[in-house]
């Protein structure tokens, strides 16, 4: 009798995935960084590789994809589930790669003519007849904004 054939690590690692209860986006995104981190090192065994190709590999994707820095972290989060969970393998501290420049948010400055325009949007209300007016007019409500 025959043993069955070696089961292939992506299915390995789909298996381990859904075993933890993993939504499938983060499934299928897990295994499509797994792929290129494979991909990335001409398809050797991650058994064979270590802290050195994830370093790399992460400063790959910053240097040469330009990717984000939200990016990486999915890339690395990725490649340690398949090390930790499916491998069995204690990575440590992998040691330093070049992070990916997080996008800083330019404040928003308004000029005083926006302000006072937002503050008195919406703030009136039609009067039937105001005193001294012949026709209906529009009475500013003086509410201030928290």
């Amino acid at each position: 009798m025959n043993p069955p054939p070696p089961r292939k690590l992506l299915d390995v690692v789909r298996e381990t995935i859904r075993l933890k209860h993993y939504s499938y986006r983060t499934e299928q995104t897990y295994l499509d960084w797994i792929k290129r981190y494979l991909l990335f090192h001409q398809k050797k065994h991650p058994r064979e590789m270590g802290g050195e190709e994830i370093r790399a590999f992460l400063t790959h994707l910053a240097v040469d994809k330009n990717v984000a820095a939200a990016t990486q972290n999915q890339a690395l989060n990725a490649i340690l589930f398949l090390y930790r969970e499916v491998l069995k393998i204690e990575l440590g501290n992998i040691g330093a790669y070049l992070r990916a420049k997080g996008h800083k948010r330019l404040p928003t400055v308004l000029t005083k003519k926006v302000k006072m325009a937002d503050y008195f949007s919406d703030r009136t209300t039609d009067c039937d007849r105001c005193p001294g007016h012949s026709q209906p007019t529009k009475v500013r409500i003086a509410h201030r904004r928290n």
